[in-house]
C-alpha cells in the first residue's frame, strides 16, 4: 500500500510538472494556442460612452486577471448592438467562465480555424 501511495504522489507531481510547463510553452508560443472570436450581444453597444466602455474593458481585465495568463484577451469591435471579442485561450470552456465570471454575454463563441488576408491572394 505505501508503494501504491508513492507512485499515486509521484505521478501527481508528474502531471502538475506536465502541465505547468505546458502552459509556460504555450505562452511563449502564443501562436499554437486557438484563437477564438465571441459575439457578445448588447443592445445600444454602439452608444455606450467611453466611460462605459472603459468600466467594461476594466471589468474583464480584473476577471483575467484572476484566471491567469493562459486566457488573453487581444482585442474588440464595437457594432451597433454587438461587441466582437478576439481571444487566445486554451479551450472554449475557459471563454465561457471569462463571460460569466464578469457578467457580460458570450452568445457565441467560435474557434478560429484559419486567418486570411490580402496576402492569401498572392
Amino acid at each position: 500500500m505505501l508503494q501504491s501511495r508513492a507512485y499515486l504522489l509521484n505521478l501527481a507531481s508528474w502531471l502538475a510538472i506536465t502541465i505547468e510547463l505546458r502552459a509556460r510553452y504555450l505562452l511563449l508560443n502564443p501562436t499554437l494556442v486557438p484563437k477564438y472570436i465571441i459575439e457578445r450581444e448588447i443592445p445600444g453597444a454602439g452608444k455606450l460612452t467611453a466611460d462605459q466602455l472603459k468600466s467594461i474593458s476594466q471589468t474583464s481585465c480584473g476577471v483575467l486577471s484572476n484566471m491567469g495568463p493562459q486566457i488573453q484577451w487581444v482585442e474588440s469591435y464595437v457594432t451597433e448592438d454587438k461587441i466582437y471579442c478576439i481571444y487566445n485561450a486554451p479551450n472554449k470552456e475557459m471563454i465561457v467562465e471569462h463571460a460569466k465570471q464578469g457578467g457580460f454575454p458570450a452568445n457565441a463563441v467560435n474557434e478560429v480555424t484559419a486567418i486570411i488576408d490580402p496576402v492569401t491572394a498572392e
